[in-house]
């Protein structure tokens, strides 16, 4: 994976080299209770980021959209999630830049499924182009379930506009509404959507990262925090560069025994599940290194909820997206 001229050595050498031991003040950083932020677990877990003099205190949520209102309102300093519409919408304002990269779907990586009811597969349900016509769950309109579809459809050849979509505002209720044939089909991620599976309550047809590769999740913070404390988020960025360098370790690259790496992520997610273990491993998604931001694909990603009205105005992205805290592709 090539990295483009803002690269990762020049991202860590723009940060901080030495900081005061003395912590500053909290950074709250909001973010999904699910795998998808697990480099922020692992360097949460390992010290990294009070080490580096920007303590964190996690701020969990059950959907992406209310993140980015959670940074305008000052209720958390920076987050981590999909990009939506209502994110686009207050970073157009001014109030929201995007900073960093996270997770990435990738061909070859199964992140997110796309599962469907055993009733709707009977029916015939049984690839992603069929998958015009049929109801489908997600988390809000806009959301990044939303934009996902509808850019499937673009891709596989269904029309997008004949689905009829269900709001079900968190990813265990689209789960449970394909086991119990309430929908046809909705998205989850490989640990929620495998175990379905295989208890024989759900089919999954494909995997996003096959069909449409791109910057799921991102970093941003607001422009009050990049003008006041633009030495902290450097800072932060560095240590959060630190846990997705010992997740490409333990996940991508498998060069290391993973066990520890599982033990830490779990203090987060997934703490009383005894197979746990099983479902990160089978839940890893790509991490480009050092955070690098896909900020073509960003771009495109407003593109597209601009012309589904989901976003007003002519917003110009360069002026949304902030890349001197973290590399880009």
């Amino acid at each position: 994976m090539e990295i483009g001229r803002r690269t990762l050595m020049g991202a860590i050498a723009a940060a901080p080299l030495a900081r005061s031991a003395k912590a500053g003040a909290p950074i709250k950083l909001g973010l999904l209770r699910t795998l998808s932020p697990a480099p922020f677990y692992l360097a949460q877990a390992r010290g990294y980021f009070v080490a580096s003099g920007t303590p964190v205190e996690f701020v969990f949520f059950d959907a992406a959209q209310p993140i980015a209102a959670a940074a305008v309102s000052g209720d958390i300093d920076v987050g981590v999630t999909a990009l939506t519409g209502g994110f686009f919408s207050l970073a157009g304002r001014g109030a929201l830049k995007v900073i960093g990269g996270a997770l990435h779907e990738q061909k070859g990586f199964d992140l997110t499924a796309i599962m469907v009811s055993n009733q709707a597969y009977a029916a015939g349900l049984t690839s992603i182009d069929k998958l015009g016509g049929h109801s489908f769950g997600i988390t809000q309109y806009g959301s990044s379930f939303h934009y996902m579809v509808g850019r499937l459809g673009e891709i596989a050849g269904f029309d997008p506009k004949s689905l009829t979509l269900r709001p079900l505002q968190q990813i265990g209720n689209m789960v449970a509404a394909v086991r119990t044939n309430q929908i046809d089909a909705t998205m989850a991620i490989a640990s929620m959507a495998r175990p379905a599976q295989a208890a024989g309550e759900a089919k999954i047809i494909g995997w996003v990262g096959d069909t449409l590769p791109y910057q799921i999740t991102a970093l941003f913070t607001t422009n009050k925090m990049i003008d006041t404390r633009p030495d902290d988020l450097k800072a932060f960025c560095k240590a959060y560069q630190q846990g997705i360098a010992d997740y490409r370790t333990n996940f991508i690259d498998k060069s290391g025994d993973d066990t520890k790496a599982i033990a830490d992520i779990q203090k987060y997610i997934l703490t009383s599940d005894p197979q746990a273990a099983a479902k990160i491993r089978d839940g890893i998604g790509w991490y480009d290194p050092g955070g690098a931001l896909d900020v073509a694909d960003v771009k495109s990603q407003l593109a597209w909820f601009t012309a589904q009205g989901m976003v007003k105005g002519n917003i110009n992205a360069d002026e949304i997206i902030d890349t001197r805290f973290m590399p880009t592709r």
